[in-house]
């Protein structure tokens, strides 16, 4: 998949570990609209099957894609979340 998206807002949860990226998403999406992308950058390895399954589970919310990277020597995990409800 391509990870070139128009996001909206970038939400850095590097640090945090389960459950605080997907709680900090939820509260991001929340104030996004319709058709808006919003990007997570975390760092716990966790958040890739966390983020998963709160946007398979949560309506209004499409997980467009997820990948695994370097920042500064870190590995980070990107993840682009559209809200598709209002």
């Amino acid at each position: 998949m391509s990870t070139e998206y128009e996001t909206t807002e970038t939400l850095d949860v590097m640090g945090m570990n389960c459950p605080m990226p997907v709680v900090k998403a939820k509260q991001a999406v929340d104030g996004l609209g319709s058709g808006d992308v919003l990007e997570v950058v975390a760092t716990d390895p966790g958040s890739m099957s966390d983020i998963a399954g709160w946007a398979e589970a949560t309506d209004g919310v499409e997980l467009l894609d997820q990948v695994e990277g370097e920042l500064d020597g870190e590995t980070v995990y990107r993840h682009y979340v559209r809200r598709t409800g209002s």
